[in-house]
C-alpha cells in the first residue's frame, strides 16, 4: 500500500527538523520530493524513495 499524498500537503517525518517542528509542505512531486518547514521555510528535496521511507503520516491533505 503506496501512501498517498500530493502538492501542498502538511506531512509528518520521522525525524524532526533541526528548528524543532516536525510539519512540512510538500511543495513539488516528481521523482525528486520538495518539503518545506512549516515553522522556519526551510526547503528540502529529497529522493521519493527518500521520501517513502520517511514519512509517518499525513496531517493535512488538499485533496
Amino acid at each position: 500500500m503506496e501512501k498517498q499524498y500530493g502538492l501542498n500537503d502538511i506531512v509528518q517525518m520521522k525525524k524532526p527538523h533541526a528548528c524543532g517542528t516536525n510539519r512540512w509542505q510538500v511543495i513539488r512531486v516528481g521523482a525528486d520530493i520538495k518539503i518545506k518547514c512549516v515553522e522556519c521555510t526551510r526547503i528540502v528535496m529529497m529522493s521519493r524513495e527518500k521520501f517513502d521511507k520517511g514519512l509517518k503520516k499525513i496531517l493535512e491533505s488538499q485533496n
